[in-house]
């Protein structure tokens, strides 16, 4: 089997403090009726059930990681960030930076995150598989060297490239964000590197909101290997496709990536929650299939992703297993339900004609 996936049962345990949606409960804000967070075990636990009902998962080779190292943490976190982190999670969880929090063990779920997101980019780049994804939960590309954010404990993708880089794995790594949030996590830690291009593609100044424009393209030696996506709310499958055509690919094709990694969240889809986008199960197997092509034509094939976001319970299932068929080379299909819906939704000529004019004067100012 060609392509992997790396996840583990225990990564759906790491829980949140008593949150309704995005506030803290107390005061005015009551607890929430069900559920607490948007970012809950369902969303990840249901796409498996659907790979195991569907049968994807049979052309899959289903594979178990272990945590990263102290080592590994420590390329890319403070030590004291760490001590912090882990002090609080053996007292018994809290929330030690913003709209992040976890309860007991915190640590050590979000350490198994980490390496699921490392083993997965080595098993590629050891040439044990040609593409895998890894199902990471808490996700990462929100967390800072010492800051937790937005649901994300540690930097998973930052943790996995920063050991690839330091074991002689691989030399020049393109991380492609496709999550509706821009990666400022990811960014913010590879933004002086020129071994490291970060491409965030996202809704504009939805989380964090003052983050994610355009003009901010790295600095030092890392400028220019940084680049920011930033499309309107009411974006959809076209205009996300045309970005990624326009902007994306031409980029990663200029840098000659070593492999590629996909920031993997499907909050961009029409029914999520947290973003504002009209995305399709579709939108997601063609912007995969593309990045499929990328791979093969500037990294011998070598593809990883990592799951970052998606918070709708019934459709995140049916946008990653059209991610994974399309990964595996699979004939075995989830129809979408709402396929039919989400054609005639689709933004007007009006709306995507401005889209694509933005997309088109970034291109433009793009060396």
């Amino acid at each position: 089997m060609t392509t992997a996936f790396f996840y583990d049962e225990q990564s759906f345990w790491h829980s949140g403090g008593n949150y309704s949606f995005m506030a803290p409960v107390g005061g005015f804000v009551q607890p929430a009726a069900t559920g607490g967070l948007p970012e809950n075990p369902e969303t990840k636990r249901r796409l498996v059930n659907l790979m195991n009902v569907t049968r994807l998962m049979d052309d899959l080779s289903v594979v178990r990681a272990e945590p990263a190292s102290q080592i590994d943490l420590i390329r890319v976190h403070t030590g004291d960030f760490l001590t912090t982190f882990k002090t609080t999670s053996d007292a018994g969880g809290g929330e030690t930076g913003l709209r992040a929090p976890y309860g007991p063990g915190g640590y050590e779920l979000a350490a198994l995150s980490a390496g699921q997101a490392k083993s997965a980019l080595f098993s590629v780049l050891d040439g044990q598989y040609r593409n895998a994804y890894a199902l990471t939960r808490p996700p990462g590309h929100h967390c800072l060297r010492d800051w937790q954010n937005g649901f994300c404990l540690l930097a998973n993708i930052a943790i996995a490239v920063e050991a690839a880089l330091a074991e002689g794995k691989a030399d020049r790594v393109a991380v492609l964000d496709w999550d509706v949030h821009h990666g400022n996590g990811t960014e913010a830690i590879f933004y002086d590197r020129a071994e490291v291009l970060t491409i965030s593609m996202h809704q504009e100044h939805n989380y964090p909101l003052d983050k994610g424009d355009f003009s901010d393209r790295g600095e030092g030696q890392g400028y220019g290997t940084n680049l920011n996506i930033p499309l309107p709310p009411g974006a959809g499958h076209n205009t996300w496709l045309e970005a990624l055509d326009r902007l994306a690919i031409p980029a990663i094709q200029s840098f000659k990536p070593d492999v590629i990694v996909i920031a993997c969240g499907f909050d961009a889809a029409a029914f999520d929650p947290l973003g504002r986008m009209l995305c399709s199960a579709d939108t997601f197997r063609q912007m995969t299939r593309r990045v499929l092509d990328l791979a093969d034509i500037t990294c011998a094939g070598r593809l990883v992703m990592a799951h970052e976001g998606g918070y709708s319970e019934m459709y995140v299932p049916f946008c990653g297993h059209a991610t994974l068929q399309e990964m595996a080379g699979s004939s075995i299909d989830a129809p979408d339900p709402f396929a039919a819906a989400l054609q005639i939704r689709q933004p007007g000529a009006a709306f995507e004609g401005f889209a694509s004019g933005l997309i088109g004067e970034m291109a433009e100012a793009l060396p």
